[in-house]
């Protein structure tokens, strides 16, 4: 006896939206979990959206608007997240990329020679921005540290995806595993966690919920990774050498207070929301 085919792929669509409809991306979270459990491209679903769906993709697909309605990030679901035009492998064990933090790879190229430079992702998580920066220098000598060995496994598949051969990676709590080693590096990058705990409990569930408080939440203050970066990174950087970095909403001022006279060319750049995004110091 044949399987009875599943509902057309509009129909299972507009299903989802309307089970997503309290939320503001319900159509474009609809149709991405769709592609995702239908294994499907958009060309392929919008050239034929009358087309049965199968019973197993329809459960799956309803799963996956079930947990999503639960609050796990769309991201977490469709295992994929772009950043800098490129889609990265992402799971729980790493932030989810955002596309503030490309002001940080936008700073790196404005100040880059283009030569053979030899840089360092602290707190390298997914790997979306050492990975960026291999393929947009690919005379770089790029290295990618975090403290978290799952997060390095994702980040070691997303190098290998994009063939970013010249990214090696190692475990190290922010510039620890160097020590000794007289390494020195021309720019010294990273996105470091900066939530407080106050700025924690108002996250979004989400966020809270699902990503890696590890990689988010810096303590009491917010600054206290970012306090140990400015004060540990001048001894890993060439003269000249810069040190570039993410920073949360209102932190601004007090981070700028951190640079000593070791420092020059101290300078901010926003996001597309206008907000001091990330800050980039030179080292005198």
């Amino acid at each position: 006896m044949e399987a009875k085919p599943g509902p057309a792929l509009a129909d299972l669509y507009r299903a989802g939206v309307a089970l997503l409809g309290g939320r503001p991306q319900a159509l474009l979270e609809a149709k991405v979990l769709l592609l995702r459990a239908a294994r499907l491209s958009e060309e392929r679903f919008l050239a034929a959206p009358e087309r049965p769906c199968s019973p197993q993709a329809e459960a799956f697909f309803r799963r996956l608007v079930g947990r999503r309605l639960e609050g796990v990030p769309l991201a977490y679901l469709t295992g994929t997240k772009e950043f800098w035009s490129i889609p990265f492998e992402v799971t729980p064990s790493v932030p989810v990329p955002r596309p503030e933090t490309e002001v940080l790879v936008e700073k790196v190229l404005e100040l880059s020679r283009r030569d053979k430079e030899s840089i360092v992702d602290v707190g390298t998580g997914s790997g979306c921005i050492a990975v960026a920066l291999a393929q947009e220098l690919p005379k770089a000598d790029i290295d990618a540290v975090d403290i978290s060995e799952r997060a390095l496994a994702v980040a070691r598949r997303n190098a290998a995806r994009h063939r970013a051969r010249r990214v090696r990676f190692l475990r190290s709590d922010l510039l620890s595993a160097y020590r000794g080693t007289g390494a020195r590096f021309d720019f010294i990058v990273s996105n470091p966690p900066y939530i407080s705990h106050r700025e924690w409990e108002a996250l979004p569930a989400d966020v809270r919920g699902y990503e890696p408080r590890r990689a988010l939440l810096a303590g009491e203050s917010g600054l206290e990774l970012i306090g140990r970066l400015v004060r540990g990174a001048g001894a890993f950087l060439k003269p000249g050498g810069y040190l570039i970095f993410e920073i949360g909403e209102g932190q601004r001022d007090r981070v700028l207070s951190l640079f000593g006279r070791r420092w020059t060319e101290i300078e901010t750049a926003w996001d597309l929301a206008g907000k001091p995004r990330v800050i980039t110091a030179r080292r005198a």
